[in-house]
């Protein structure tokens, strides 16, 4: 069954915020604890839906798993995500050097892979786990700037460094499905940097590559304004889009297919880590009212919420969601 008949055949709109890092609040952690421990996050996510009970489940959201399981370094702060300081691929034998990681002995990705299985404890209706996209990895891997000039400057580079991306992602995806999640959400948000014949060259055609080797269905999340990438993200064969809030959701339901799940859109930082209960109740309402018609709608953030988003505005858009 597909993922959207599956949603839809409750007969409510499912709610489920991409909501992760607060959690690290609800037990009184540091956000690199969750990030290095499994128990810890796993905790976390158990205090977050035991309060909340969301619809999906998602771990937090950590770019730089796939990446540091190859050996690049990553800064860890309290209260922030984990980001990657050193962009080692300047050539072929850089990647080549590389080739020889076997990112699954990584402990910090089993770590991961933990959590996974832990959360198929919580009684959800659906458990899910994130991996980096194949073009946002290949700028980790290369710099965003140097993989950006790559498609024009060194296009035939860049089709090797996202081909090994791809088979790294696709190694760790199929675990991920194996520990129990039921969707892989695949972050791509150095996407939103190409134009859309860009995107469907470097990165739709790997995630697509990627999509046909993961068992679980796949949703697609680029952040920013990824409205001119919509044709190009469904044409990569996913079964659902994750999208942000400068995205305009109802024009972008009206204007796909009804099968391709759309999840949406409240500004995580402005709305719901920036705004009162007014806002948010305003905010809400509004997007439901706009998405009553589409069946194939989860009302969920635009991205990760910030960690100290205020618990009374996550309360709000849960019971509006819900109303």
């Amino acid at each position: 069954m597909e993922i959207t008949e599956r949603i839809t055949r409750s007969g409510r709109t499912w709610v489920a915020p991409l909501i992760g890092y607060p959690g690290a609040r609800l037990t009184r952690t540091s956000v690199s604890e969750n990030l290095l421990e499994a128990a810890v996050h796993l905790r976390s996510l158990q205090a977050l839906y035991d309060r909340w009970r969301m619809d999906i489940v998602f771990p937090m959201m950590d770019l730089s798993v796939e990446a540091g399981a190859l050996g690049l370094p990553v800064r860890f702060l309290d209260n922030a995500p984990a980001t990657v300081v050193e962009h080692p691929v300047t050539s072929r034998d850089d990647l080549d050097r590389l080739r020889r990681v076997d990112i699954l002995s990584d402990a910090r990705l089993q770590g991961f892979l933990d959590v996974i299985q832990g959360m198929r404890s919580f009684d959800a209706p659906l458990v899910a786990s994130y991996v980096v996209g194949p073009f946002s990895l290949a700028s980790l891997l290369m710099g965003a700037s140097r993989a950006a000039m790559a498609t024009v400057r060194d296009p035939a580079l860049l089709h090797e460094v996202l081909s090994f991306a791809t088979d790294v992602v696709a190694s760790y995806a199929c675990r991920t499905g194996d520990s129990g999640a039921e969707l892989v959400v695949i972050l791509e948000p150095s996407g939103v940097l190409l134009s859309p014949e860009s995107f469907r060259v470097f990165s739709g055609a790997y995630v697509e590559h990627l999509v046909e080797r993961i068992s679980a269905p796949c949703v697609l999340h680029v952040c920013g304004d990824s409205s001119p990438l919509l044709a190009a993200m469904v044409a990569c064969g996913v079964q659902g889009l994750s999208l942000d809030s400068p995205v305009d959701l109802a024009a972008a339901a009206a204007g796909l297919p009804e099968n391709v799940l759309l999840i949406g859109n409240v500004a995580p930082v402005e709305v719901m880590g920036g705004s009162d209960e007014a806002a948010v109740i305003q905010t809400v309402r509004s997007l439901r009212e706009r998405m009553a018609s589409y069946p194939n709608f989860v009302l969920s953030t635009g991205c990760d919420l910030p960690v100290n988003t205020p618990w009374e505005n996550i309360d709000h858009l849960m019971r509006e969601g819900r109303a």
